[in-house]
């Protein structure tokens, strides 16, 4: 019997850490699989993909919309509220997009760093896929507003949009962060740090008690969480946990079992700690 093979496709991507989760879920349930890492770009994505022979695979940056676009009509209720897929199951010779990033950010936030979430005022910096991705769970956990910031004022308008709440989500042009008061909770979902651009924000977004989450992990979160932390932010979280938490629910979407996560994650947690100490 074939082992079935299961892939994540992005770029960069030799940094993600999703094949040895998956490979940790894997013996932990039991189940025979291989996990690789394929790097490839929007133009390169469709061929690739079509090529590796794979039976399921995860999507990162920055390829979510481009995964999307390529599953047509098969979408989940949440990848088509997103506008973008993380997520593909394979369908016979087609492909079933879904989205597990919200799930994955607001259980990490909740469950593991005890978030309350209601009633806050959120500022999502990014409006490309990540920003997409977590946008609608938030909104489903109960926060009070979300402004939207992008480099780009269109696609800001664009997940402002697609949100369809209007007294809710608004867009807002980069240039104007100093107007916009403070935050409840900051969100990096910009892919600016991985290409190792500082984003120069504010002090006074940070309100009183602010928390603050990156969306990437490692080294592409040092750089805003270090800004957080000058500024004061309660809490800062990376995106290590929702990394986790968004595996664990596209594992159980491919093999019918939602794996434990607390070990995979303190193991992630501390291997990441002791690099940044050997540094």
């Amino acid at each position: 019997m074939r082992m079935k093979h299961y892939a994540v496709f992005g770029s960069p991507i030799s940094h993600s850490q999703s094949p040895h989760i998956h490979t940790a879920f894997a013996k932990q349930t039991g189940i025979a699989m291989k996990y690789t890492a394929i790097e490839a770009d929007p133009d390169s994505f469709p061929s690739l993909l079509a090529e590796s022979g794979v039976d399921g695979a995860n999507v990162t940056l920055p390829l979510k919309e481009n995964a999307f676009a390529l599953c047509g009509n098969s979408l989940s209720a949440r990848a088509q509220r997103a506008g973008a897929v993380n997520t593909l199951i394979r369908d016979g010779d087609n492909w079933r997009g879904d989205n597990t990033d919200g799930l994955g950010l607001v259980r990490d936030l909740t469950e593991r760093h005890g978030l309350d979430l209601r009633q806050r005022r959120v500022l999502l910096l990014g409006a490309g896929g990540a920003a997409r991705g977590v946008a609608p769970a938030l909104l489903d956990a109960g926060i009070r507003e979300m402004v939207v910031v992008n480099r780009t004022p269109a696609r800001a308008d664009a997940l402002m949009d697609a949100m369809g709440e209007p007294g809710r989500v608004h867009a807002r042009n980069w240039d104007s962060l100093p107007t916009l008061g403070g935050f409840d909770l900051l969100i990096n979902a910009t892919s600016a740090s991985r290409s190792g651009q500082l984003l120069e924000l504010p002090m006074a977004l940070a309100a009183p008690r602010s928390d603050a989450v990156d969306l990437s992990y490692g080294e592409a979160a040092v750089g805003f969480l270090a800004w957080a932390r000058a500024a004061r932010c309660h809490k800062t979280v990376d995106g290590l946990g929702m990394l986790v938490e968004q595996a664990a629910e596209s594992f159980r979407l491919w093999h019918g079992v939602r794996p434990e996560t607390d070990a995979v994650y303190a193991e992630l947690a501390a291997r990441s700690a002791a690099l940044f100490t050997a540094d």
